[in-house]
């Protein structure tokens, strides 16, 4: 009777230790992180989707830098192979982890180059992912993609014409901004804040080193300059020329 009573109480333990043993997380590190998302990276040019359905989760949740929300689902169908004559890679670069349980959190950058008929192209993305360890797997279950902003190369203009740009732009009653050309310069100051430089980009078109957004000069009736409008994101700020 004891002997049954020991045996069973010795069944109890040996099967709640494997129990818990199989809930356990298998340990991820760092660099297997890495490898797997760099092996998802390598099959983005091919549009291989194996990697991706391996290492996505069934209900995983991705923001990619175009602002779009895609299930895994609408991921996979986004992938496809590269047009003929175009070819690319992806190297992940500067990672950092936090891993705690069964949850881990990859960040890094993305260096993306691409040749298009001989013509090369680079882009920096920032991404994010997070990782689960869930029916006995590592999968990602949400990832967000950014991408770092680039200024536009820098085009070459009639120096003598940007003196045509300067003057007082008002915004509202009080609020003025400066148009200087200096140097064959073109610069910009509100208020007392320091002046900018302002990069020709096109005709009548500039941009401020590292922000995003552009100033376009806009012409009125006569084809001279009458305002100027700060385009950021799509959404205008006008700014009258006053003098």
């Amino acid at each position: 009777m004891l002997i049954r009573i020991l045996m069973g109480s010795l069944f109890i333990i040996v099967a709640a230790f494997f129990a818990t043993g199989c809930n356990q997380p298998v340990q991820i590190t760092q660099d297997q992180l890495v490898r797997n998302t760099q092996e998802l990276m390598d099959a983005v040019a091919p549009g291989n989707s194996a990697p991706w359905k391996k290492y996505f989760a069934e209900d995983a949740m991705y923001f990619d830098e175009k602002g779009r929300a895609m299930d895994k689902a609408a991921l996979l169908k986004d992938l496809s192979p590269m047009p003929t004559g175009y070819s690319g890679t992806i190297k992940i670069v500067h990672p950092q982890s936090r891993i705690v349980g069964n949850t881990a959190v990859l960040s890094y950058d993305m260096d993306e180059t691409e040749t298009v008929f001989g013509q090369h192209l680079g882009a920096r993305y920032h991404a994010t992912d997070t990782w689960m360890f869930r029916n006995g797997e590592w999968q990602i279950v949400a990832g967000q993609v950014l991408r770092y902003y680039e200024d536009p190369a820098a085009a070459i203009v009639d120096l003598k014409s940007l003196d045509q740009y300067a003057g007082t732009y008002e915004l509202a009653p009080g609020q003025t901004l400066t148009i200087s050309s200096k140097n064959h310069t073109l610069y910009a100051q509100r208020g007392d804040r320091p002046e900018q430089e302002l990069v020709p980009e096109a005709s009548d078109i500039f941009f401020r080193k590292g922000v995003e957004g552009r100033y376009l000069f806009r012409r009125g009736s006569t084809s001279k300059i009458d305002a100027l409008i700060d385009r950021r994101n799509n959404e205008d700020l006008i700014w009258k020329k006053v003098n």
